[in-house]
């Protein structure tokens, strides 16, 4: 489905009561043009984690679509998904195992990232001739090469090329401070990265892609802009530097599956975490934790009912929310938004990531299989379709 703007139609064999994910795909497009738009080189769409849990095939097609030259996953895996979806563009993929199939990343036209000599070695000794782009750790000792081993590697990496065993074409590191600007890590870690091209070259390599910013920095930092700006929280309206206004690109729907009318002070839910203060009305989604509503939130998080904020009360279950309806008069089949841009007035997956103490990445890649998701579409095209 790829239409931009209406309503999201569920497939006929689903319930009208199935939790329904919508994705924003207009959203999508007009954050890349913004992304691409500040970042010097070329932009990188990411699309791991199914696209940031939006769904990688039409988060890449449509960023692709929008400014975006190539892109960017971790695993081999999810390349592969890209690729068999009949996506053309330059795909690289950075956090692969020793023992990972690169010889099939050669035959798939997939580039490869290379953070240690190990990886080296074995994307080395397979019978094709791999794009590979080093990986330095800038100061996150988390993955790319240390500091120390960098010089070998690089030297490495040049007699591989030298033999046509790989084609060296980048290098690429990451900043781990960048959602706060001001932070001096990320100074060191530019400065790292410029140490890194500049061993590399020493090497004799001649790296065409150099990349570091991902979303924040390239919204923040052009002094961390090279050759290529790699962002996904971004594309999908997440700016971990809060500077920038982009557009969310999920909504979150579920209708109620149950009402009941309830007096004062009776206990909601496991461990009867809440008890009514007055009489009202109790209305049940039937999604929970199982589908990515962190419980975290249990007595803090609210959904929009009719127009009105109403708030979770009692634990959030595996498979259940229960709202207190208050004097809505909302009754069953009624649908409500768990989350949304907020233009309506819903709650947006931000106070979601506030209120369980973590970030939006959190919320949106953790939405479960459970929940089927799809892009809005117009009426008139879903009545089509039924013809």
């Amino acid at each position: 489905m790829t239409g931009t703007s209406g309503l999201a139609v569920r497939p006929r064999e689903l319930a009208a009561s199935t939790p329904w994910l919508t994705v924003d795909l207009a959203a999508v497009a007009r954050n890349t043009r913004t992304l691409a738009d500040r970042a010097a080189g070329e932009l990188m769409a990411v699309v791991k984690a199914d696209g940031f849990g939006h769904g990688a095939v039409d988060v890449a097609r449509t960023a692709l679509a929008h400014g975006a030259t190539r892109l960017g996953v971790t695993s081999l895996a999810e390349a592969w998904a890209l690729r068999d979806a009949g996506l053309v563009a330059p795909v690289l993929s950075w956090l692969n195992p020793v023992d990972a199939d690169f010889p099939a990343a050669a035959v798939r036209d997939v580039d490869v990232a290379v953070p240690s000599l190990a990886h080296l070695a074995a994307v080395a000794a397979g019978p094709g001739r791999n794009r590979v782009h080093l990986h330095i750790d800038t100061g996150m000792a988390r993955d790319g090469a240390e500091p120390e081993e960098w010089a070998a590697l690089c030297r490495a990496a040049r007699n591989a090329e030298v033999r046509g065993q790989v084609e060296v074409v980048g290098v690429m590191g990451h900043l781990g401070c960048a959602d706060d600007p001001a932070d001096a890590c990320n100074a060191r870690g530019r400065t790292r990265f410029a140490w890194a091209v500049e061993v590399a070259r020493g090497a004799g390599l001649r790296p065409r892609d150099r990349h570091l910013a991902a979303t924040a920095a390239t919204l923040t930092d052009p002094r961390a802009h090279h050759t290529m700006s790699r962002v996904g929280a971004g594309l999908v309206g997440i700016d971990p530097s809060g500077t920038t206004p982009l557009a969310p690109a999920l909504t979150l729907t579920a209708a109620l599956v149950q009402v009941r009318r309830v007096r004062a002070g009776t206990p909601v839910g496991y461990g009867h975490a809440h008890r009514t203060s007055r009489a009202t009305r109790l209305g049940l989604l039937p999604l929970g934790y199982a589908d990515g509503l962190p419980r975290v939130a249990s007595g803090r998080a609210e959904v929009l009912v009719r127009g009105s904020r109403r708030p979770v009360v009692g634990r959030i279950s595996m498979d259940q929310v229960v709202v207190d309806l208050g004097a809505t008069g909302a009754e069953v089949g009624e649908s409500v938004t768990v989350f949304g841009p907020g233009g309506a007035g819903e709650p947006t997956v931000a106070e979601w990531a506030t209120w369980a103490d973590t970030i939006e990445h959190e919320i949106v890649t953790g939405i479960g299989a459970r929940v089927p998701r799809g892009a809005p579409v117009e009426p008139a095209t879903y009545l089509r379709s039924l013809a």
